[in-house]
């Protein structure tokens, strides 16, 4: 089993995106009993909650399930469960860095890496229009299917 973890600053928007599209795509894929996905937050600023209703929207509209996601914020015990921790920008890169034992620091990147553009991060659609939210897909969606191509040569019956 491979765990991967999102993580954005406030669990809301960009991570539980990249949650539910990239369970859609591993689900697709068969892979589901072999690929295990969660999000959180580097802050604890929107624990409990549900992600914002924007996203959900918008990736509703694009045949994404978000409903089962709630806010929570990085533990701990997150750097020995997952095998990869994948941050949405270059902060939350940063804040996970700093609070991650030594032996783990390998685990955690930048999400973006896996797409193999130029942009390095998932732009933060909060404070901005729909438009954004669209954008934040489009940059999950070809991360994802890049992510998922990566990880098919380590498991076990991926073709």
């Amino acid at each position: 089993m491979r765990r991967i973890l999102f993580v954005c600053l406030g669990n809301i928007c960009r991570s539980p995106t990249a949650q539910g599209v990239f369970e859609h795509i591993v689900e697709q894929a068969g892979l589901s009993d072999q690929i295990d996905v969660d999000s959180a937050g580097t802050s604890a600023c929107h624990v409990g909650e549900s992600p914002d209703h924007r996203a959900v929207e918008a990736a509703s509209y694009r045949g994404y399930r978000m409903s089962h996601i709630s806010s929570r914020q990085v533990q701990a015990e997150d750097f020995d469960r997952f095998d990869l921790i994948l941050a949405m920008d270059k902060a939350n890169l940063q804040a996970l860095l700093s609070c991650c034992p030594a032996s783990s620091q390998d685990k955690v990147r930048l999400f973006l890496d896996y797409e193999g553009s130029v942009q390095a991060e998932v732009p933060d659609p909060y404070y901005g229009g729909k438009g954004g939210f669209e954008t934040v897909l489009d940059f999950i969606e070809d991360a994802s299917q890049a992510l998922l191509s990566s990880l098919k040569p380590t498991l076990e019956g991926a073709a």
